[in-house]
């Protein structure tokens, strides 16, 4: 389900006022695959509900490129959003998910094991009101721009 940015912060709320313990990650999703699927399912695990940031169009092209997003931002979202470990998606426009996490409030932060303390400055927001931060270990061999350039290969 998509969940309008400008009410994430009382959505989150409400979730954590029933109870639930909150799992929070982001990122671009540009073309889906095993390694996002099992990362996601693996951040999923940590908690009640997952709660995706996906990144806009306009901040994927400063983050990856001009030529990237591949899937635009709606595409993206619904197909992330239709699976099954993934139970809420917000989409964010800046390069970090630094404000975002400060109004969702996870229990716990997801990460690729590609990131550490130092190069996640959203590390530091959930540290200071007492959340956790999880690395997940990346599937090697899996990633969009790997497959971006296997498929220029087969030109």
């Amino acid at each position: 389900m998509l969940i309008p940015s400008e009410h994430i912060e009382e959505f989150a709320a409400a979730l954590r006022a029933a109870g639930a313990r909150v799992v929070f990650t982001n990122g671009c999703f540009d073309i889906l695959h095993a390694g996002h699927v099992r990362y996601l399912a693996a951040a999923r695990a940590r908690g009640d509900v997952l709660i995706l940031g996906l990144n806009s169009d306009d901040s994927v092209r400063r983050l990856k490129g001009e030529t990237r997003p591949v899937n635009g931002q709606k595409d993206r979202a619904e197909v992330v959003g239709a699976l099954r470990s993934v139970d809420y998606v917000t989409i964010f426009e800046e390069d970090t998910a630094e404000a975002l996490i400060a109004k969702v409030r996870p229990a716990v932060y997801a990460k690729g094991g590609d990131y550490t303390r130092e190069t996640l400055p959203e590390a530091r927001v959930v540290e200071a009101y007492g959340g956790e931060v999880a690395f997940i270990p990346l599937v090697a061999g899996k990633s969009t721009t790997g497959i971006i350039a296997k498929a220029g290969r087969r030109k």
